[in-house]
């Protein structure tokens, strides 16, 4: 019930800027037409010609994800991966299982919501306007769309089992047990690569409305060390594999800033545009 929730969620964060743009309607009418201030000196901006497009991939990516993750079953004996099997690096957190460390992870997910956190106190505080608020939400939606369909569509391929499906401790023996089939698809890591998006809204998302203030670095150090911190803790409940984080943290990472790069006020004479099933460059001569 909470994933169906979230989805929602997300997807009205996609769709509700997205509809604006199909109707015509941008944030500099909204600004004529209330008589606020319109501010064309961020470094991001949305486009409908991409925006539209990019929303509905996302979506589509997501939903993709979910139903292939949503259609796992249970591996037959002859398909089943051994503990001799994973890499040489993972073998030995194979069999670990952490209810601590396990709860944890699962609390720090709650970090997610430090990027809007951050843009809602910037637009109380006069460091940013609406404009700016929407433009980073849509990115970062669009981000935790895409990273979260890839991500399922990976599990769902059922490379390997999750650590504790090898447990021989007591606990850990009766998780595995009360697997479901979604545990014979550990990688990659969707704790990981969602930690690390956060971690590259929080620390842009500031670094933007917050110019010049001597806290950015330290702003962009705390969310990359919460993110790695967060990927270590899915280690160490038995949930993930290293190879399982690492990879985790470079999708989140690389799709962050590919989302926000697409958004990047540039030079006109080219731009990167994307739709379902492709993307490239346009030029202008």
């Amino acid at each position: 019930m909470f994933r169906v929730n979230l989805w929602c969620f997300l997807i009205l964060c996609v769709l509700m800027p997205s509809a604006a743009f199909c109707y015509g309607v941008t944030f500099k009418d909204y600004s004529d037409a209330t008589g606020t201030a319109f501010d064309d000196s961020h470094e991001y901006i949305l486009n409908p010609a991409n925006d539209v497009s990019l929303s509905l991939t996302a979506i589509l990516t997501a939903g993709i994800g979910t139903y292939l993750y949503g259609n796992m079953s249970y591996p037959d004996e002859r398909n089943k991966v051994h503990k001799e099997d994973l890499l040489p690096w993972d073998k030995p957190v194979a069999g670990r299982y952490s209810e601590t460390a396990d709860f944890m992870s699962d609390i720090g997910s709650l970090l997610a919501v430090a990027p809007l956190a951050i843009g809602g106190w910037a637009v109380h505080t006069g460091n940013s306007d609406k404009q700016e608020f929407w433009t980073f939400t849509l990115m970062f939606t669009q981000a935790l769309l895409f990273q979260s369909g890839i991500n399922l569509a990976f599990r769902s391929m059922e490379l390997w089992p999750r650590p504790y499906i090898f447990a021989t401790d007591k606990k850990g023996q009766k998780k595995a047990e009360e697997a479901k089939p979604e545990a014979y698809g550990s990688f990659f890591s969707g704790h990981a690569s969602a930690a690390f998006t956060v971690a590259v809204f929080t620390s842009e998302w500031f670094d933007q409305t917050h110019p010049n203030s001597s806290a950015t670095r330290i702003v962009r150090a705390l969310a990359f060390s919460l993110a790695g911190f967060e990927s270590a803790l899915r280690v160490a409940a038995g949930k993930h594999y290293p190879t399982d984080v690492i990879v985790g943290a470079l999708v989140g990472t690389g799709i962050s800033y590919g989302i926000l790069e697409m958004h990047k006020k540039r030079n006109q004479m080219y731009s990167l545009w994307v739709g379902p099933g492709t993307a490239g460059v346009s030029f202008r001569l």
